[in-house]
């Protein structure tokens, strides 16, 4: 039994945000203390290296964190000391906001996956470039950019530009979050003409800041096939450099647990949706003939899901549900199971 293990039945009893926030909160106070960082890199930190090259950037193998687990930063500075090769921060927005009421986090154990809706909670941009100079992070850092609730879809490239330069320093590259199910209108966003406005904005934007960031673009897997081919035509035509594949679903097929947590609105996450999250995957690659890397994102809970969305094309993967259900260890039995 690994230690994650030992863990997991105690943060299980505790509400789900609850867990969430005292793992960051014990995670902090480790690494702050005396050969803190060190033991987690002696019990979670060591794996093969698979290097990755894209968009001019170096990932010492292709498994990171997605955006979600860490809004704020709070651990920027020593995610590749649990393993993982890169981090998505975020999503964060101009002005800090509290996301939307309590209870908005739900665990469909029996489903092996999580209900969200947080509604962008986060601290403000401002926040987090602080913490980012403070903690100046030695791997890839990707900052998650999305709206503020109030701001209407008309001025949302006014929000994005705002996270866009002050960021610009401080990551790697930028994730744009236009398809969180949890926002009102927000992935109104990837409808064609207003997805074209908002993405030539963000790439003038881009081009003239000092510091040349990749700009990755997130998707919702709910796309239907029309609207995804759609998406990934303005994507090419505004110069976009990767995609994000996928967001969480409105989906709700399928699900065994109980209809009190299945019927939450918010957006699924988990083992559910591994199959379309790869299926989505797949049509990306295709819809853009393979002219732009992806990020395959959404219900890696094993090797066999991470090996998938290599096969089906990613270049890149992101853990977040699996993180919450399986642990750290699970990026070394991917990294095992890469050939």
């Amino acid at each position: 039994m690994n230690t994650y293990d030992l863990i997991r039945p105690f943060l299980f009893q505790l509400k789900p945000e609850s867990a969430h926030d005292l793992t960051l909160r014990l995670l902090e106070l480790l690494v702050k203390l005396p050969g803190g960082s060190e033991l987690l890199s002696y019990l979670w930190g060591e794996g093969k290296e698979f290097p990755v090259q894209v968009c001019g950037l170096h990932f010492r193998h292709p498994v990171g964190l997605a955006a979600g687990m860490d809004k704020d930063g709070r651990l920027a500075g020593y995610w590749n000391k649990l393993g993982f090769s890169f981090a998505e921060i975020g999503t964060v927005t101009p002005v800090p906001q509290l996301g939307n009421p309590r209870p908005r986090l739900f665990r469909l154990i029996q489903d092996q996956a999580l209900i969200n809706r947080m509604g962008f909670n986060n601290n403000g941009v401002d926040a987090l470039v602080t913490r980012l100079q403070k903690s100046k992070p030695n791997y890839p850092i990707g900052g998650n950019v999305g709206k503020n609730k109030q701001t209407p879809n008309e001025n949302a490239l006014l929000d994005y530009q705002v996270g866009l330069k002050k960021l610009n320093p401080v990551v790697d590259y930028y994730a744009i979050n236009i398809s969180s199910p949890n926002t009102p209108g927000l992935r109104a966003l990837q409808e064609t003409d207003a997805l074209r406005n908002l993405l030539t904005g963000i790439r003038l934007t881009v081009d003239m800041l000092p510091f040349k960031r990749p700009v990755w673009v997130k998707i919702s897997p709910d796309l239907t096939d029309d609207q995804l081919k759609s998406v990934c035509e303005v994507l090419l035509e505004t110069n976009m450099d990767g995609v994000i594949a996928a967001n969480t679903t409105l989906d709700r097929q399928g699900l065994i647990s109980s209809p009190d947590v299945i019927n939450q609105t918010g957006g699924l996450s988990g083992h559910p949706i591994a199959k379309k999250s790869t299926k989505c995957i797949a049509k990306v690659i295709q819809y853009t003939n393979h002219q732009l890397p992806v990020i395959g994102v959404g219900g890696i809970l094993n090797p066999a899901d991470a090996l998938d969305k290599l096969d089906a094309g990613a270049t890149l993967i992101q853990l977040y549900t699996g993180l919450v259900f399986k642990g750290p260890q699970l990026i070394h039995q991917i990294l095992n199971k890469i050939k």
